[in-house]
């Protein structure tokens, strides 16, 4: 894979996982809440207007822009597997940015899931 589309191709992965973050970032503002017909409106109103939220669905706009040019330079049973790149970057984003644990399983998971793109990537 050339330069290029390797960029395309990590760009894209970056900007789903960074559009994934703030969504978890948005729905940690408002809090849990019950699935229920009375809740539909308020809380639809507050997913709707929280920052986070809609700045991670214009991340997942761009993104998928970005994805479809890699498409068009890379062929998908290579693009495709990179996409678990984006668990890793989540992973260690969410424990830095939002406390989530990371446990040695999952860092395990990570190393393989490195490894099999490296794979796929060199093929």
């Amino acid at each position: 894979m050339n330069p290029v589309s390797f960029c395309l191709v990590l760009t894209g992965v970056l900007l789903n996982a960074g559009a994934q973050l703030l969504l978890k970032a948005g729905v940690n503002r408002i809090g849990h809440f019950s699935y229920s017909f009375a809740n539909l409106l308020p809380i639809g109103w507050k997913i709707a207007l929280e920052p986070h939220i809609l700045g991670g669905l214009g991340l997942y706009v761009i993104s998928v822009g970005v994805w479809i040019m890699a498409l068009s330079r890379v062929p998908v049973s290579i693009a495709y597997p990179m996409l678990s790149i984006g668990y890793v970057v989540n992973a260690v984003a969410a424990w830095y940015w939002l406390g989530e644990s990371v446990t040695v399983i999952r860092i395990i998971g990570m190393a393989v899931i490195i490894f099999g793109v490296y794979l796929v990537a060199s093929s």
